[in-house]
């Protein structure tokens, strides 16, 4: 068995009470070579400016989404290989 490595670099930047995150997985095989989830906080302007709050949410939510892009590849690919489930 092969082992595989996956890497994921998180990009983060601010702008103004914007804070934007893209996740960037980097796969070995063609099939997945990159995929980029993307994540956005917006800090409310009466709260206290903490770069670290807005960083952790904007990289969660970037995460997440690039958790769903897997996700869905994954059933296309499903799909592709099987054909679609009738229920």
């Amino acid at each position: 068995m092969e082992d595989k490595h996956w890497t994921v670099r998180i990009h983060i930047t601010e702008d103004g009470d914007d804070t934007r995150a893209e996740a960037v997985l980097s796969a070995q095989d063609a099939d997945t070579a990159t995929v980029t989830g993307r994540g956005v906080a917006h800090r409310n302007p009466i709260d206290r400016p903490i770069p670290e709050i807005g960083d952790e949410l904007a990289a969660s939510r970037a995460l997440e989404d690039l958790a769903i892009r897997l996700h869905d590849m994954a059933s296309d690919d499903i799909v592709q290989l099987t054909g679609p489930v009738d229920r």
